[in-house]
């Protein structure tokens, strides 16, 4: 007898569990179905999502203001006309002349040397 009722609770045991799963099978979403919910939510929080409006004065604390640096002066620009007019003045100096001489008669620098004939005997 004591099989016969430790049987009959087992079975009553199972048939419960069943039931309950069935049950919960029903009313519990699948994977897919939770998947979507949570889509779903995301996706209506991100539509209702408003930015703040950016106003011209929220960088003020953040930044530093912008200002161009002033454009450096030249060292000769304050002498450049009289430099210009030194440079004009200027007596050339060509190498191997004196001052106030005839220009030197260049030299032909290109010297062709003829060519000797050898004569060469023959053996």
């Amino acid at each position: 007898m004591l099989r016969v009722s430790a049987a009959r609770s087992a079975a009553s045991a199972i048939t419960r569990v069943a039931r309950v799963n069935a049950v919960r099978g029903f009313i519990a979403p699948t994977v897919s179905r939770r998947a979507d919910f949570v889509q779903e939510l995301y996706l209506k929080e991100l539509k209702s999502y408003k930015p703040a409006q950016i106003k011209e004065s929220d960088s003020a604390g953040q930044v530093q203001v912008f200002s161009a640096p002033k454009a450096p002066k030249s060292p000769e620009e304050a002498d450049l006309a009289n430099s210009l007019k030194e440079y004009e003045n200027m007596v050339v100096d060509v190498e191997g002349s004196e001052a106030g001489s005839a220009p030197a008669v260049l030299e032909d620098w290109l010297v062709l040397e003829e060519d000797e004939e050898e004569t060469t005997t023959r053996h």
